[in-house]
């Protein structure tokens, strides 16, 4: 799958080409996409949250997460600048499995993803682990250290999660900007590796 490189000439330096690449943020229910989002975003992130109602109680799960309210039904949007000239926008997917039909539309020309996954249900993630597998999008595993839950290595996780080999994990908190900006860094520079190698294989 290629990814879509968003090019724009910031007003004032015709010399200057600013590069946009499109990230999403996906996970299991109440993992922390809307916060991490929000976090990191450099602009007012937009948000497509509704109240929970009894109506969802049947098909939402919210073992692990009873404080929830809300729910994502569309998209977060969010955009942050990593370095001069290269930004990122990043997508926000739903978490509940009646709203993936949108998923197919969110992931055209993402460069790739970053994962959120919560130790206390870890099984939660896998549908997004299989996802991107599947459509052989490069993601990293970004697990948010939620407080009161047991720590577990990176390691663990990988082993846990069952991920091929290389597939970065790395420990995060959601509501931290500085580490939640760590883990795009983290994707880029891996997403980056993998197109470079495919692009080379198509050569060889």
């Amino acid at each position: 799958m290629a990814y879509e490189r968003f090019e724009s000439t910031p007003a004032g330096d015709p010399d200057s080409t600013a590069l946009a690449l499109k990230i999403l943020v996906a996970g299991g229910f109440g993992v922390g996409k809307t916060t991490l989002v929000g976090a990191v975003s450099e602009i007012r992130p937009l948000r497509t949250e509704e109240r929970l109602s009894r109506a969802g109680e049947s098909v939402d799960d919210t073992g692990g997460v009873d404080q929830k309210s809300t729910t994502t039904v569309a998209m977060d949007f969010g955009r942050i600048t990593i370095r001069a000239g290269l930004s990122l926008y990043l997508f926000g997917t739903p978490g509940q499995d009646r709203f993936w039909f949108l998923w197919d539309d969110l992931s055209q020309g993402a460069l790739g993803a970053v994962v959120l996954a919560d130790t206390r249900r870890l099984e939660d993630c896998f549908p997004a682990v299989d996802y991107f597998e599947h459509r052989k999008i490069p993601f990293v595993v970004a697990v948010n250290c939620f407080a009161g839950a047991r720590a577990y290595g990176a390691h663990d996780v990988s082993r846990a999660l069952d991920l091929d080999r290389g597939t970065p994990v790395v420990l995060c908190d959601a509501r931290d900007r500085d580490s939640g900006k760590e883990v795009l860094i983290r994707l880029v520079e891996y997403a980056g590796r993998m197109h470079t190698a495919r692009l080379l294989d198509t050569v060889g």
